[in-house]
């Protein structure tokens, strides 16, 4: 699962859901799985900027229910 959006700077954050790329089996979806949190997962945004990429708690299909503002708030707020 991958998402990437725009920041009103012009910083183009690029999300990924920790362990994706790797399968959509079971075994990786519970790595990427927060523990302890039922439907939470890590999921790991890298600007096109050269800034310190984040680390992201978030919940359910975040790829798809999370509106780009809110994305961009909860990549603001590890920043």
């Amino acid at each position: 699962m991958e998402r990437e959006v725009k920041s009103a700077d012009g910083t183009a954050w690029k999300c990924v859901q920790v362990f994706s790329g790797l399968s959509d089996n079971a075994e990786n979806q519970d790595a990427a799985q927060v523990k302890g949190e039922p439907d939470t997962y890590w999921v790991v945004c890298t600007p096109n900027s050269g800034s310190q990429s984040v680390r992201l708690k978030l919940q359910g299909e975040w790829y798809s229910n999370y509106s780009d503002e809110e994305l961009l708030d909860e990549i603001q707020a590890q920043q």
